[in-house]
């Protein structure tokens, strides 16, 4: 970034790093390849994993949300489980449960799905509060606490979790607070013509042969590496600047008082960080040492619309979450 001294960027990075990052862009390679039109979901599959952060996936059903988690899981060489969530979900369910073993006369926990390193948590809107409320714990701390014993997560540890927006009977909406748990919360849309027609021709091609294995599969230290590179990734001050002023503009009406009126619940610091965090993953997706505005911006409404609260009016008059914060985008000036 201009105004940066050679003494603020950092290092160059080694070959070893080098060799990370292009295994890396091998494994965005193999979900696109495989993910027909779904660009900007493996960008955000891969933002979560190089941040540490947990993705909240919504879409009609068929849009290949289960399939994106589980071809990301068929490149990494971690442990992956799926919960399929229903009204009768237990938390023990999850987390795990502790069983007395009367042969050996001692108490032994059993460990839940959320002891892998990647966790596709399907339909989570239909998970009751109890459950919510568990893996809320996991997300927030890489810890689970159990008959009052407390259980460290792996590291890596991820979350993806998918909801339907379509049917609303017998679901249990996320509250405010698990929201802001997740880094981002990516929307999928509807294919356009020419990917759906793409998308016939791969499944087809599987039905008949084998689907193609991932070109790479990262190592767990792979994975570690690859994360503290991309969180190292140069931030300038003008940059930090135009971040808060961002922010700021879903809490006072210095970028657009018609934008902020609408806005109930304004995003906490907490959505400046995370849009920080996803920047840089993004900049090291795309080969730079320092984030950009390009990366603030094209990650705005997935860091920060499910952070924001519309007042009843704004939400009678049709609009979203999404479309404020691209309005305060489009009216906060970069740099």
């Amino acid at each position: 970034m201009s105004g940066a001294t050679l003494a603020e960027r950092p290092a160059a990075p080694s070959s070893a790093a080098d060799g990370v990052h292009s295994r890396v862009l091998a494994l965005r390679d193999g979900l696109e390849h495989g993910l027909i039109g779904c660009t900007g979901l493996v960008e955000r599959l891969l933002i979560g994993l190089l941040s540490g952060g947990h993705l909240l996936i919504e879409g009609a059903p068929g849009l290949a949300k289960t399939r994106a988690v589980k071809r990301l899981s068929e490149g990494l060489d971690g442990s992956f489980a799926r919960v399929q969530c229903t009204p009768d979900l237990m938390p023990a369910d999850l987390t795990g449960t502790t069983v007395w073993r009367q042969d050996a006369g001692i108490f032994e926990f059993l460990p839940g799905p959320l002891f892998h390193s990647l966790i596709l948590v399907d339909e989570v809107n239909r998970a009751p509060p109890k459950v919510q409320s568990a893996l809320l714990e996991s997300m927030a701390e890489s810890q689970i606490t159990v008959a009052g014993h407390t259980h460290k997560l792996p590291d890596p540890f991820m979350v993806v979790a998918t909801q339907n927006p379509i049917e609303h009977a017998g679901t249990f909406p996320l509250p405010e607070a698990q929201l802001d748990r997740f880094l981002l919360h990516v929307v999928v849309d509807m294919p356009d013509e020419a990917s759906e027609r793409k998308i016939l021709d791969l499944v087809e091609g599987e039905l008949t042969h084998h689907a193609e294995a991932m070109p790479v599969k990262l190592s767990l230290e792979e994975v570690r590496a690859a994360r503290e590179a991309a969180l190292a990734t140069y931030v300038s001050p003008a940059l930090k600047d135009y971040l808060v002023r961002l922010v700021a503009g879903t809490r006072t009406d210095s970028v657009s008082p018609e934008l902020r009126a609408a806005i109930e619940h304004p995003a906490s610091p907490r959505g400046t960080l995370a849009l920080m965090v996803a920047g840089k993953a993004r900049a090291y997706l795309h080969g730079r040492d320092h984030v950009i505005p390009e990366d603030v911006a094209a990650l705005a409404s997935d860091a920060l619309a499910h952070r924001i609260g519309l007042t009843w009016r704004a939400a009678a008059e049709g609009r979203t979450a999404r479309g404020i914060i691209e309005g305060l985008v489009a009216q906060t000036r970069a740099l």
